[in-house]
This record gives structure tokens, sequence and C-alpha cells, in this order.
């Protein structure tokens, strides 16, 4: 897994800050800080979305599916044909495969998922020939940022339950 061999532009550095400050949304709840925009042709941001599974007790409440419907309510129409997806988390295989759907021709991720990425990683839906459309992937802008709010979110994680852990024992 290496850094897009596409040319990354200032705009996806932008844009890359709103996913970011959408995943921090998520500090109100138990919720894993992803978090996503849908940028229209125009560069306005069509639809905002952060992982809501623990929220909402839905788990398809990801943030690529939050702003991807946000966008289509907004456009009136499941097309999201000119849009970019900027995601702060590689999106995994039922995020991947919504942005196909929706048409999406562009994502833009930060980090990698080695354990359930599906724009490159474990799989690469977005560029799989046999399917009907296909997308340009932008990887690894901001990587740095993204990734260290999910360091950080499972370390205070692991010290929480160490803490109850400790707490049980006592």
């Amino acid at each position: 897994m290496t850094d897009s061999p596409q040319p990354v532009s200032s705009a996806h550095h932008v844009w890359m800050g709103l996913a970011l400050d959408a995943a921090l949304r998520t500090r109100a709840s138990a919720d894993v800080p992803i978090g996503a925009v849908v940028v229209g042709v125009d560069g306005t941001v069509l639809g905002t979305g952060w992982n809501q599974r623990e929220e909402l007790g839905d788990p398809t409440a990801h943030a690529e599916v939050q702003a991807i419907r946000a966008a289509a309510g907004r456009l009136d129409s499941w097309r999201l044909e000119g849009c970019t997806l900027v995601v702060t988390l590689e999106p995994c295989a039922m995020c991947a495969g919504a942005s196909v759907l929706a048409r999406i021709p562009r994502v833009v991720f930060g980090a990698w998922d080695e354990k359930a990425g599906a724009s490159g990683s474990v799989f690469d839906i977005l560029r799989e020939p046999r399917l009907n459309h296909w997308t340009e992937v932008f990887a690894g802008v901001r990587q740095d940022e993204c990734a260290g709010l999910l360091r950080e979110f499972f370390a205070a994680q692991r010290a929480e339950i160490d803490v109850q852990r400790s707490g049980d024992s006592a």
C-alpha cells in the first residue's frame, strides 16, 4: 500500500480537513472517529457524515454511507456523477460498493485500513474491472492526521478496558 499514484490537489487537502472535522463529531458517542464528505463538481459540500453505528444502533451507519445519503438527498438523485467522496479511512467493502453504486467517480481517503479496506489494501472494489463503474482513487491524503485520530481513539479504548479490568480484580 502506497500513497496515491494520482496527483493529489490542494482541494483534496482542504476537503480532508472537513472530513477530519466530521470525524470529531463522534466524540459524543462510542463510535470510531471516521468522517466523510461528498463534494460536488463546483467544490460545494453536498453531504457530510461520521460514524454513527453505536449512536444509532445501525450497522450501515458508516461515515461514507451517511455522507452519500445526505448528498443524494440534497441533489434529489441517487446518481452522484461528478462528485468526490472524501473519507478519513479507506472505505470498507460496503462503503466502496455504495460509492460505486452511486456512480461517484473519485474517492479520496486518508489512512489505509489493512484489516478491512476495500479500496486498494485488502480488496479493490473501486477499481474492479468486472463492475460497471470505476473510480479514481487518491490515497494517503493527510494520512498521518487521519491515522493519528484513530490511534488516539483506540489507545483510549484500551486504557478504559485496562481500568475496568483492574477494578474487577480489586
